[in-house]
């Protein structure tokens, strides 16, 4: 119950008058009893928010920052319910107006929209719709919540598919679409085309130079229907924040902008993409992806404060992989890939290639450039060393066949789908 509106005002204005001029108990008593009444009165004639009934429609699913659209419906069964409606949601879905004024007739329906612009990933609960119902003397009103559940998923914003259209370029461009002539390394035959200086002497078609006056080669197209496996540690690592372009994001926000990039760019490439999200535990799989799928499952994804179990990684990717397959491992360059993955490494490089991502934090490299002070100098040596430390293990994997790939958060997922054009074009798949 509330005292609210201009009619209530002027009400207790009159009643004060009244009672002013009065003798100072009858005065009270007097206000007391009127106000008692305007009350009851207000009350009663006020709609009943309980008997009304909700339903909603709209998005269920948005890339994160964008806007989206929730409709809520009220459908009354009683008298006239005139007053103010809350549509209350978690902070993180960016309701950009919660409150609208609310008027439904006896009998009648209203529908009204709420737009939201999350600026966390994951799923947005709304939590409760909450009405209060003002009587027509404006004094008092009656209040209630309703539960009317509705989830929007907050998709993975894809910030980094600006670099799609150069990488589908290069693709074309490898894949022989182009008039370009590539020496590409491949198994599958494309045509045969005059020597150049600089080609390989092992694509000499000798059969076809002897039935023409000029020296004739072999072109390649790159292989097709290669097996790309994305893993993704979700572990205690992954829920460091890092600056960026776009603000302070968590590491895994990064590697999943990489995954998608690289995913996109797979799947146009006609490789058959398989993802995994990993922690101690398998947290999410998608065999088989296709884009929108794998958004749908990176999504709810948060980093758990748990160790990073590589033993069970990649027992896991060994199961799961039958065939020779590119495995990207996005994680963390910490010294305990030294006692942890390094260990287990010939097993999986019998049967697959290793690419293994990394996000590097720009504080530290700004803090290496620091000679300002004594305190800056210190700070630089610490730097220095964190990325001397970062060096070192990138050569150690690097001497037992492992592709690295350590960059800064704007530049990881274009680095990424660089060195798989790379290797796609020097046949390492």
């Amino acid at each position: 119950m509330a005292l609210t509106g201009r009619a209530g005002l002027l009400a207790l204005i009159g009643v004060l008058v009244v009672g002013l001029l009065l003798p100072s108990w009858q005065g009270i008593l007097l206000m007391l009893c009127v106000l008692l009444a305007c009350v009851c009165v207000d009350l009663l004639l006020a709609g009943s928010v309980r008997r009304l009934t909700f339903s909603r429609g709209g998005a269920n699913s948005v890339r994160t920052g964008e806007l989206c659209a929730v409709q809520l419906t009220v459908q009354n069964p009683g008298r006239r319910v005139r007053g103010v409606l809350r549509d209350a949601w978690a902070p993180s879905a960016g309701v950009v107006a919660d409150r609208v004024v609310v008027d439904v007739p006896a009998g009648g329906t209203r529908t009204f929209s709420f737009d939201l612009r999350p600026v966390r990933r994951g799923d947005r609960v709304a939590d409760r719709v909450t009405v209060r119902s003002i009587g027509p003397l404006g004094i008092a009103a009656r209040q209630g919540s309703h539960a009317v559940p509705w989830t929007v998923r907050a998709l993975p914003p894809f910030h980094s598919r600006r670099h799609l259209p150069p990488l589908l370029e290069r693709l074309r461009e490898l894949d022989g679409r182009r008039a370009s002539l590539i020496r590409g390394a491949g198994t599958e035959f494309d045509s045969l085309r005059t020597y150049v200086i600089g080609d390989d002497v092992r694509s000499i078609d000798w059969r076809a130079s002897a039935r023409s006056s000029d020296v004739v080669v072999r072109t390649w197209r790159p292989e097709r229907d290669r097996q790309v496996t994305i893993v993704l540690d979700t572990a205690r690592t992954s829920a460091g924040r890092v600056e960026g372009a776009l603000g302070g994001l968590p590491r895994l926000d990064t590697s999943m902008d990489a995954a998608l990039l690289l995913s996109a760019l797979a799947l146009h490439a006609r490789d058959q993409v398989d993802f995994l999200a990993f922690s101690h535990k398998v947290r999410a799989s998608v065999p088989r992806a296709t884009l929108p799928v794998l958004v749908q499952a990176m999504a709810p994804l948060e980093a758990e404060l748990v160790e990073f179990d590589a033993r069970g990684v990649v027992a896991e990717v060994l199961r799961r992989a039958g065939r020779r397959s590119l495995v990207v491992l996005l994680t963390s360059l910490e010294p305990s890939i030294e006692h942890g993955l390094l260990p287990l490494l010939p097993s999986l490089a019998a049967r697959h290639r290793l690419l293994i991502a990394s996000v590097s934090d720009p504080a530290v490299h700004a803090m290496a450039s620091g000679r300002g002070d004594l305190e800056s100098v210190y700070a630089a040596a610490a730097a220095e060393s964190t990325l001397a430390e970062r060096r070192r293990l990138t050569a150690l994997l690097a001497r037992h066949g492992v592709d690295v790939v350590d960059a800064l958060p704007d530049d990881l997922p274009r680095a990424v789908a660089d060195r798989y054009l790379s290797l796609k074009a020097a046949g390492k798949l």
